[in-house]
């Protein structure tokens, strides 16, 4: 069943290519006037600058930062959420919005910060993978030892009937989603691009595997590119999708202790 009207969809598609991911800007005005009522305020520009301050509002409703507001709107041009959901649809895929019975509710922990809505691929029902679920990550430049470690503690956790969820990386990462194909279990890789997009080219078949009986899930519109601090950013949904989150071999500035911090603070 779905409960998310086609106006609302095309609303929180169109939000993450003006704006990007994790905007607590955008995702408070989401929250205050919901995705549809932002839309129209980018699109019309109703707003008036304070006097004396340095934001906007919307005749009724939260104060909107004016650089936010003109970078948004310079942005629009570009926006087709309707040829996104397509080329989604036409890969197999869809796009999971709050509301809809697939969407994981705690990501709904995440305040402002909540995504707008998911892209997956896959055809196992999100939600259920991530209500009995544990994440995996550490560093790409793994030793032997640790991709021996992760492969024991996650052929343990799906004989156990966990799903295994990480990032798609190479190392740690990579070795998490192998170890839950060989044990026959459900895997989960959060890309920080488009599900569409193969990043690292190496793991091109591996995300084949994992699309047999897991998922692809993003933040990011098919045919986005990775971004340094896109990375970053998909973490706190890595953390905040499962029940726990392990790292296993990771530097001191590593990607993989961000994820340990998100996961943290919940």
């Amino acid at each position: 069943m779905v409960t998310v009207s086609a106006q609302e969809r095309a609303a929180r598609a169109a939000l993450v290519r003006i704006a990007g991911p994790g905007d607590g800007v955008l995702g408070r005005l989401v929250r205050e006037l919901g995705a549809v009522g932002v839309m129209e305020l980018v699109r019309s520009g109703a707003a008036a600058t304070p006097a004396g301050g340095d934001g906007a509002s919307a005749a009724s409703g939260p104060p909107v930062p004016a650089e936010s507001l003109r970078r948004w709107r310079a942005r629009l041009p570009s926006v087709d959420p309707e040829r996104d959901l397509d080329v989604c649809e036409r890969l197999g895929g869809r796009m999971v919005c709050p509301g809809d019975p697939e969407w994981p509710t705690q990501l709904d922990d995440l305040g402002d910060a909540r995504p707008y809505a998911l892209w997956v691929r896959g055809e196992a029902d999100l939600r259920f993978l991530c209500v009995r679920s544990v994440s995996v990550v550490g560093a790409r430049a793994a030793t032997a030892y640790g991709a021996h470690v992760v492969a024991e503690l996650v052929t343990g956790l799906a004989e156990r009937g966990f799903t295994v969820l990480s990032g798609g990386a190479y190392g740690i990462d990579g070795t998490a989603h192998r170890a839950a194909l060989a044990a026959g279990g459900p895997t989960v890789v959060v890309l920080a691009c488009g599900v569409d997009v193969s990043y690292p080219r190496g793991h091109e078949s591996l995300f084949g595997e994992v699309l047999r009986g897991g998922l692809l899930v993003s933040e990011w519109p098919p045919g986005a590119l990775p971004t340094r601090n896109g990375f970053l950013v998909r973490n706190r949904v890595i953390a905040a999708l499962t029940r726990g989150t392990v790292v296993v071999e990771a530097a001191a500035r590593s990607g993989a202790l961000s994820t340990a911090r998100h996961a943290a603070a919940r």
